[in-house]
């Protein structure tokens, strides 16, 4: 079982080329991502999908921290894990009730060793995850889906990802989604 690639917690989204894995309906594995330890080998993925499901798991720290730690696990260096939650200021996150902890890049930088040790290099309050737990996660690339809200609000920005942030920071419900690339460091 090498070079495999996982879309986790597909739903009915299936994705051809990839093993794909649910607790519901009709996967191609039928597995409890809050169950441990995955049955997957070490350094055995290269690729995961998590569309809208990252946000539903680990409602216990230790969960979801255990979590974090098996996808390192059975990734292999230099694996990449996509990630798409709904924003957290977005009401989509606060309707949906299986919703249990919200997903940001900042708290996803916190699985990385190098930004640990300029945090700690610099005395900032962050808490050092990825030191911690053994773990290493590069955040490369961040993308915000502006919510129909901005659309129509800033028509003529709606490719502005600086405007769409900073104002963010004030109001809720202009980002729909964040989409989230991981990169194992191993």
């Amino acid at each position: 079982m090498n070079d495999l690639r996982l879309n986790l917690g597909c739903g009915a989204k299936r994705l051809e080329g990839y093993v794909n894995v649910d607790k519901f309906g009709d996967p191609d594995l039928r597995f409890d991502l809050e169950t441990f330890p995955y049955p997957w080998d070490d350094n055995s993925v290269i690729e995961i999908e998590m569309h809208h499901v990252l946000e539903h798991l680990g409602q216990q720290t230790q969960t979801y921290l255990r979590i974090i730690q098996e996808l390192y696990r059975i990734c292999k260096s230099g694996a990449k894990i996509h990630i798409t939650v709904p924003h957290h200021r977005s009401d989509r996150f606060f309707h949906d009730p299986t919703h249990v902890r919200p997903i940001t890049p900042v708290g996803l930088s916190m699985f990385s060793k190098q930004r640990n040790r300029e945090w700690q290099e610099a005395g900032k309050a962050f808490t050092l995850l990825a030191l911690y737990l053994n773990v290493d996660f590069e955040l490369m690339e961040v993308v915000y889906t502006p919510s129909e809200v901005w659309l129509e609000r800033y028509p003529e920005s709606a490719s502005d990802t600086r405007q769409l942030l900073k104002e963010s920071e004030i109001y809720s419900n202009l980002i729909k989604d964040v989409e989230m690339t991981l990169v194992a460091v191993k």
